[in-house]
């Protein structure tokens, strides 16, 4: 039987003819948008470019007088504290030139003598 399966003659199938191929519908020709963008919307794309660009130069000079200004504060409370230095040393040595031995020792020097009916006595500070 399965002999006889196999002689059966090939069962042939219709020959199909080629069709040709289906030309797609066609759309009703419209005009092609001018561009993606339009030139309203790149004139605002440029005009906000530049304000960005402005501002960021403002900005960068507005931090770099702010620097300028902290450099200068900064040389002032230097210099300041310096002269505080100065200014308590200087008060330090007039405190020992003006002391009473001091005084009394360069009059003596100089031949003046203390007369003690012309002494008088200020409150010191």
């Amino acid at each position: 039987m399965a002999v006889r399966v196999r002689q059966q003659p090939y069962i042939q199938q219709p020959a199909v003819s080629p069709q040709p191929p289906q030309q797609p519908s066609k759309k009703p020709n419209y005009k092609k948008s001018k561009a993606f963008i339009s030139k309203r919307e790149k004139f605002l794309y440029m005009l906000f470019l530049v304000v960005v660009a402005i501002m960021a130069v403002a900005i960068l000079h507005t931090q770099s007088k702010i620097q300028t200004t902290s450099m200068e504060i900064q040389q002032i409370e230097k210099e300041i504290s310096e002269i505080a230095n100065q200014n308590v040393g200087l008060k330090v040595q007039v405190s020992e030139l003006s002391a009473y031995e001091r005084i009394l020792k360069r009059a003596q020097e100089l031949g003046l003598t203390l007369n003690e009916k012309n002494v008088k006595v200020v409150p010191g500070e």
